[in-house]
């Protein structure tokens, strides 16, 4: 992607052409070996890093100014400090084996139109007191220019985490193996999220189709002749969600006690059913295995003219499993809440979130202080009940 990004975008490619040694990672451009002068007067090399504002596979108009730099704070060609770039500094993570020291910030009355004239206009101000110093210094120094191997789980860059900076921290998530079980309401919500982290994969199991009814609670917006086609929910879904994310892989068939083990090639498992028997042998499945997943459910009821009920999250670990089979109901019909099947998008989209957050909670995505492994928010009075809690 990262070569293809280069060839496509002609700020990229003239700085690579021009001798410039360029690496792009992910959603950001590195400008390696770019010599500046320390506070000691000596001539050092060190990077220049900018993330990218891209409009599908190539570059547009930077939207930020600010570049980041790997190194010691620059200095003139005397060792002051070239307090007119000053930003910040402070050590910061960008990606794996990339840090930054300082960010830097000097930006033209018109901002800058491309990423060529970004970078050069930074590397000049580093390099002009190199070369008051020693003039056989060399700024264009692509002689062994660093590569990029990384092979994305997207179809286009994220340039989001790049955005905000949490590019480390959402490596966290990375060569993960997701499992989603039901693409209904909220199985389809939580496929929408996972989506969007570089996991691995995402299997999805489901064996009914996407019919109207699903159109009105689910992410995306069906046209009329999609719904005509009668699309199996994972084939559906498939075809949508693969236009971001490479990993998505369709089951289109129910689990039973047959097949349960296939649960089992996954890292987590989001469990988005309703049926009790069936989920109850998944659930046996994956105590047994150690496997760590999230149960999703929902209770809707009309009252008085109105809606009541909650949202429920119950999450099991190989530390943690002693509390699922008194939170998780699996029973069927009667008085019980979650047989009503009453779902509205807001709510579906509520439970997947937060069987989201907790997932990347176990995994240091979030920052965890309670570590419940059981909550339920409750409509009508907004309160969140958490129980079970992990010692």
């Amino acid at each position: 992607m990262s070569r293809e990004l280069i060839n496509l975008s002609p700020d990229l490619k003239r700085l690579e052409d021009e001798g410039y040694n360029l690496d792009v990672r992910g959603a950001f451009a590195l400008v390696h070996g770019v010599p500046y002068v320390n506070e000691d007067r000596e001539i050092k090399y060190g990077t220049l890093i900018s993330d990218l504002t891209l409009a599908g596979d190539r570059t547009t108009t930077p939207s930020s100014h600010v570049i980041f730099f790997a190194g010691e704070y620059p200095c003139n060609k005397h060792g002051q400090r070239l307090s007119f770039l000053e930003h910040t500094s402070h050590t910061e993570v960008v990606f794996e084996n990339v840090i930054r020291n300082h960010s830097f910030s000097n930006k033209p009355p018109q901002g800058y139109k491309d990423y060529y004239e970004k970078f050069t206009q930074y590397i000049n101000h580093l390099f002009t007191p190199v070369s008051a110093l020693d003039k056989s210094v060399k700024v264009r120094n692509y002689e062994n220019p660093i590569p990029s191997n990384h092979v994305s789980v997207f179809q286009y860059m994220d340039t989001n985490s790049a955005r905000s900076h949490i590019t480390p921290i959402a490596e966290k998530l990375a060569n993960q193996r997701i499992a989603i079980v039901g693409l209904g309401g909220t199985g389809s919500y939580v496929l929408d999220f996972v989506s969007k982290t570089p996991v691995s994969e995402i299997h999805l199991f489901d064996g009914d189709a996407y019919l109207q009814h699903n159109a009105f609670r689910s992410p995306s917006a069906p046209s009329l002749n999609t719904l005509g086609s009668q699309y199996k929910k994972v084939d559906y879904f498939h075809m949508v969600y693969s236009n971001m994310h490479k990993g998505i892989i369709p089951h289109d068939y129910m689990l039973t006690e047959d097949n349960a083990e296939e649960l089992l090639v996954a890292d987590f498992v989001f469990i988005a059913i309703d049926h009790g028997e069936s989920k109850k042998r998944l659930v046996d499945v994956l105590i047994r295995a150690g496997k760590p997943f999230v149960d999703c459910g929902i209770g809707v009821q009309i009252v008085n003219d109105s809606l009541i009920g909650h949202v429920r999250t119950t999450t099991c670990t190989y530390d943690k499993s002693d509390h699922v089979y008194e939170r998780i109901p699996f029973n069927q019909g009667g008085n019980d809440a979650y047989s009503t099947n009453i779902q509205i998008a807001e709510l579906n989209s509520l439970n997947a979130s937060f069987a989201v957050i907790k997932w990347k909670k176990l995994l240091g995505f979030y920052q965890d202080l309670t570590k419940e492994m059981d909550a339920t928010y409750e409509l009508n009075t907004g309160g969140l009940a958490k129980r079970d809690f992990l010692d």
